[in-house]
């Protein structure tokens, strides 16, 4: 059989070699996706190119790129730029973002982390929430994409806390991290990225130079939520534990809780920064820093004016 026998198809046979349908084909043929095949009498005949660039859309498709964008893609390698800086791009910023490597955990091994009785609810929780995978075939094995937060949970219920009362704390802390992750891509993209991605698609230089700044800039965002998550911690501990700690205890919820008018200018200033939903925990957490700051100056001048701490008297 000669090569040039071996580079034609029928639409049938292109079909089965790059795993697309028949209609899928014709569809991206109306699209401009695909090059039209060569008409010979009353048949249309696809080359290795047709197959190629099949397997190219499945590819980008796979990356989560839309119909739209790959047009746009393959248009611009079609004249004549290389989709390499670009596919690179994509494959850093999909790349794993942590070191922490996911693990495998059976049933058994679950219900034992988790005091030992079975709880199909939790469990069914636990993969809508992505902190287990199931194991395609595996009914009594799952995937743990981050065992750390995994490990988490497992302290948490042995300290007594509820499981339901874990997943509601994991999701409403989900929210609050993705918006802290959604910020940090718009300032990095406003300051850093805007240069290279321009144009649509980048050329093949600026997409490698974004991709190499992706990887310097990939540990920036989680070493500042460590930072300032350190930072926090402290503050509020300290400020929980003197609360405790007092002679008179905790004050029960709710009271003396006062309702206080604030401008709707700052009211729109903290929800533009948290967005809306978390605007009011924002000017809670505010101010209790705020009180704890004056109370550790407060006693810093009160030091002051003894003359320091450790002095004889």
């Amino acid at each position: 059989m000669s090569e040039q026998s071996v580079a034609e198809y029928r639409i049938e046979d292109l079909a089965h070699r790059s795993g697309a349908t028949v209609r899928t084909i014709r569809a991206y043929q109306d699209r401009g996706l695909l090059p039209k095949p060569e008409r010979r009498g009353r048949s249309n005949v696809y080359g290795s190119a047709h197959l190629a660039r099949l397997r190219q859309i499945a590819d980008l498709l796979d990356r989560g790129y839309t119909l739209a964008s790959i047009k746009e893609l393959l248009e611009a390698w079609d004249a004549g730029r290389g989709l390499g800086g670009v596919l690179g791009l994509v494959a850093e910023v999909q790349g794993p973002w942590t070191d922490e490597e996911a693990a495998r955990i059976t049933r058994d091994e679950l219900n034992a982390k988790f005091g030992g009785q079975p709880d199909d609810a939790a469990v069914a929780e636990a993969v809508e929430l992505g902190v287990l995978e199931a194991v395609p075939g595996r009914a009594d094995e799952f995937l743990v994409p981050s065992p750390q937060e995994l490990a988490v949970a497992a302290e948490l219920h042995a300290a007594g806390v509820p499981l339901r009362a874990i997943s509601g704390h994991l999701r409403e802390l989900r929210g609050q991290v993705e918006h802290i992750a959604s910020r940090f891509l718009e300032f990095t993209t406003e300051h850093v990225f805007a240069r290279y991605l321009g144009h649509r698609p980048p050329t093949d230089a600026d997409a490698a130079e974004a991709a190499s700044l992706v990887r310097r800039l990939r540990p920036l965002a989680q070493q500042t939520v460590d930072a300032e998550l350190a930072r926090a911690m402290r503050t509020f501990a300290t400020q929980h534990l003197q609360l405790h700690l007092t002679s008179e205890g905790p004050l029960p919820v709710g009271s003396d809780a006062r309702s206080v008018a604030l401008p709707a200018e700052t009211i729109q200033a903290v929800q533009a920064l948290v967005g809306a939903e978390n605007a009011a925990a924002f000017i809670t957490a505010a101010t209790e820093r705020e009180l704890q700051a004056r109370t550790l100056d407060a006693l810093a001048s009160r030091t002051g004016d003894t003359g320091g701490l450790g002095q004889s008297t």
